[in-house]
């Protein structure tokens, strides 16, 4: 590990290290953002070479638009395999797509070419992280850490220990992804979808629900939850506003509401019916809801400048 020590603004310090990231999708190259931002040797792995020779300029065009140095990409070197990118690396995080034989063969790869020392990290946002790592002989040093998107922005990383996770690899991690500015919290028990898209996507089951239902449209469940208690929940966690109305209403309105909620145990048909139709969202132009050009670039334009405003005001 190198001498040099890196900071920023209230984080603690640490000795720079050596970080290897296997995927270099949005996810990937929002990591890999984060941990040069803070002065950490970031190595870059991306095998479509037509993908890998844009990585750069595409991190200095993220950074431009908020304002910062383009030169913080003098600490990220695209890679092309697996093994040039770990070789030397302290903590390798794995970022590619949600296809769990996929993540296995790539661990497997990685504990064959790694510093015994590394620590092994899946980014996943559901899979379980033990699943993950079942093909590895040493799993006391591996774990999980779901950056949530885009990665250089939300300060939130879930660290994910496993039955078999030793404390040390989590207090490592933890101390590094604190002292890059960013929010960590341990996820104590190994479940799908951890903490954070436990509770989002219950969320999107009953909006979908709604929609399937007849109750009212997509547009209006976005307005409802944006225009109420969406407003809150930056401040406000829903356990939090439990016991801000009392736990006693809490309990009168879930004897209401709760049995009438939605239990389906798989995907909505409606959700399953878009796929199939090819409407895929933003991307396909269709989703629960059309979408023009403009309209995307709009969507992306004000969520990219409300997290650059919370950003900056967190950052005092």
């Amino acid at each position: 590990m190198g001498a040099d020590q890196v900071g920023r603004g209230n984080a603690q310090i640490m000795t720079q290290q050596r970080i290897a990231i296997i995927g270099a999708g949005m996810m990937g190259q929002g990591i890999a953002q984060a941990f040069a931002a803070a002065g950490h040797l970031v190595e870059l792995q991306e095998p479509d070479g037509v993908r890998r020779a844009g990585i750069l300029d595409r991190i200095r065009r993220t950074l431009a638009g908020l304002g910062q140095d383009g030169a913080i990409v003098d600490l990220i070197q695209p890679r092309e395999t697996l093994e040039e990118a770990v070789a030397a690396a302290d903590i390798v995080i794995e970022a590619v797509p949600e296809e769990l034989a996929l993540k296995q063969r790539i661990f497997a790869a990685v504990e064959a070419a790694a510093p015994p020392h590394a620590l092994l990290a899946s980014n996943t946002s559901v899979i379980p992280i033990t699943r993950i790592m079942e093909p590895l002989r040493d799993r006391t040093r591996a774990l999980g850490t779901h950056w949530w998107n885009p990665a250089h922005l939300i300060p939130l990383v879930e660290v994910v220990r496993t039955r078999d996770t030793a404390d040390a690899a989590v207090a490592t991690v933890t101390g590094l992804l604190r002292s890059i500015g960013k929010l960590p919290v341990e996820v104590r028990k190994d479940v799908p979808g951890f903490i954070g898209n436990r509770l989002q996507h219950a969320l999107w089951r009953e909006a979908i629900a709604l929609v399937q239902a007849g109750v009212c449209d997509a547009e209006t469940v976005d307005t409802v939850v944006k225009a109420s208690f969406g407003r809150r929940l930056a401040v406000l966690g829903p356990l939090e506003n439990a016991d801000l109305v009392g736990t006693d209403l809490t309990l009168a309105v879930h004897g209401h509401v709760l049995p009438d909620l939605d239990r389906t145990p798989g995907p909505q048909p409606l959700l399953s019916e878009l796929v199939a139709s090819g409407r895929l969202g933003m991307k396909s132009g269709a989703g629960f809801r059309t979408w023009s050009e403009g309209q995307r670039e709009e969507v992306a334009a004000r969520l990219a400048a409300h997290l650059r405003r919370l950003d900056l005001s967190e950052r005092g």
